[in-house]
């Protein structure tokens, strides 16, 4: 079975489509067969790497309800963007959930999603640098639990009716700037607005959290959204924590009224939003950004007619990289991590290997004089 899927996702990988593709997939992971559902928009060639999008169903949910209900194949449709939606595990209660820190599971989630992302980008042409996590509730869990845990892989997250577990906030390892969004209804039942002692972080520490983390301006700004829809309840403030380092973000869409749903979905269920969706939502909020930031920051171009300085490479690198110019003399090099702290030093000649393999996977810059490199370490 799984020699078969392999051979169609190469085959879609390789060559032009002229339909999307909805592909039922498995990996093997932890001595467990783990699934998942990818959609591969029309547009897809495999000519060019395109961002990818994990969607996460909700505790006891699945993928292809997931897929349903938060729908983004339309916009993927247009935008030209993969979609994975992997499939839960069950629980001591025979629930389906991921493992976020909570309820006692021993499901390795981060190690499955990563192990994932590396299998589909061996199929496909995947944009490494453009890989985002978003879901529902559980999922919406799933995506900070990665933004702690998985943050060399993860530019950007969506959250919709998810927290974060106060275990893995009070131990959260982000390693870049992390663009945060989260849609969440004031009148949730199932996961408290105001937290849930012991498994739920209020969703005003989780924003104020995030905010600080990315050195964020504070206070926020806020803006009501037109309420477009005056029949379904409840209305919506837009909350901007704005300025971060990188340029990046932190909203939140908080509903006043909303239940524990996907604002905007099709499935009329009490307690929907209507005055946004909040698929495209999620998706204008995480595609502005890659693993360095806001895509087009100023802070983060490089003087690109100066390049001549010297050159860094291989680049993508597992560890070992050449810095190379025309160094006259002993020169210094000093290496930045994404929040501009300098982590290492040391002096070049003509030609110099440094070792970076002590270093996490991550994007780092390589500065000489005034001229920087970006590098990214990849293990």
């Amino acid at each position: 079975m799984k020699q078969t899927i392999t051979i169609l996702l190469l085959f879609v990988g390789l060559s032009a489509t002229n339909a999307q593709q909805t592909i039922n997939g498995s990996i093997q992971h932890d001595g467990l067969t783990r699934t998942y559902i990818l959609y591969v928009p029309a547009n897809y060639s495999g000519t060019t790497n395109v961002p990818l999008l994990l969607n996460f169903h909700g505790y006891g949910s699945n993928a292809s309800q997931q897929m349903a209900y938060g729908n983004f194949r339309p916009i993927a449709d247009t935008a030209g963007f993969l979609i994975v939606h992997p499939q839960g595990t069950l629980d001591n209660t025979n629930t389906t959930h991921f493992n976020v820190g909570w309820g006692g599971s021993a499901t390795d989630d981060i190690g499955f999603t990563e192990a994932l992302i590396d299998s589909l980008s061996s199929d496909y042409t995947i944009d490494q640098s453009r890989i985002y996590s978003t879901g529902m509730s559980n999922g919406g869990f799933m995506s900070f639990h990665l933004a702690c845990n998985l943050s060399n892989r993860i530019a950007a997250i969506g959250s919709v009716t998810g927290s974060i577990v106060p275990f893995t906030l009070t131990n959260c390892n982000a390693s870049h700037p992390t663009p945060v969004l989260q849609i969440h209804g004031t009148a949730d039942p199932t996961v408290p607005y105001n937290g849930g002692a012991g498994w739920s972080q209020s969703i005003s520490t989780l924003m104020t959290y995030w905010a600080n983390y990315n050195n964020c301006d504070v206070p926020s700004t806020t803006t009501a959204v037109p309420n477009t829809n005056t029949t379904d309840g409840s209305t919506v403030e837009k909350i901007v924590y704005e300025n971060g380092d990188n340029c990046v973000e932190v909203v939140h869409f908080k509903i006043t009224g909303g239940a524990h749903t996907w604002p905007g979905s099709v499935f009329q269920l009490s307690g929907t939003n209507y005055d946004i969706n909040a698929s495209k939502e999620v998706w204008n909020f995480v595609s502005k950004y890659n693993i360095n930031g806001l895509i087009g920051c100023p802070s983060l171009e490089l003087n690109e007619n100066e390049s001549d300085v010297f050159d860094v490479y291989p680049n993508p690198s597992s560890g070992m990289v050449v810095l190379k110019g025309k160094f006259d003399s002993q020169t210094r090099y000093e290496i930045y991590d994404l929040r501009g702290v300098k982590i290492s030093c040391g002096e070049v000649y003509e030609s110099k290997i440094i070792d970076l393999s002590q270093l996490e996977s991550a994007v780092y810059f390589i500065k000489i004089g005034s001229e920087m490199k970006q590098i990214q370490l990849i293990k």
